[in-house]
């Protein structure tokens, strides 16, 4: 098993990693009946797929001499109202320091083939910003 999920009330649950002990606690969105005092399930969603890719592309990199210490996503979630589902996904990762133009290519390829970017449905509109430099 890899969590415990349990649901606490009041539109939020209570996740815990059953390795660590970390928890999480998500909150339904303000447009959803929710507080908005957590993140919501689809917005760990959206998340979850700028980690994978930076995650990722720190194992892959180590051994391509690819070092992407303080680099970093900002992440959109957009909604599509019915279904209510996530439309569509806006990462822009931004990368500090020069890297050649193979690095790039290996980082790009990395991210958009990250296991949580495959596990995605395809209907899922992902756009991906690469931002390089300082």
């Amino acid at each position: 098993m890899t969590s415990k999920v349990i649901y606490t009330g009041d539109l939020r649950c209570e996740s815990e990693h059953l390795q660590s002990g970390t928890k999480i606690i998500t909150d339904a969105p303000t447009d959803n009946h929710g507080k908005g005092a957590a993140f919501s399930p689809t917005d760990l969603c959206a998340t979850s797929l700028a980690q994978c890719m930076l995650t990722t592309i720190a194992i892959l990199g180590k051994n391509n001499g690819v070092e992407i210490e303080n680099s970093y996503a900002e992440i959109q979630k957009v909604m599509n109202p019915k279904p209510r589902k996530i439309a569509e996904i806006v990462c822009d990762l931004y990368f500090q320091g020069h890297y050649s133009d193979e690095q790039k290519a290996f980082i790009e390829e990395t991210a958009m083939n990250c296991p949580v970017a495959l596990s995605l449905n395809a209907d899922l509109k992902k756009t991906v910003r690469f931002h390089y430099g300082n």
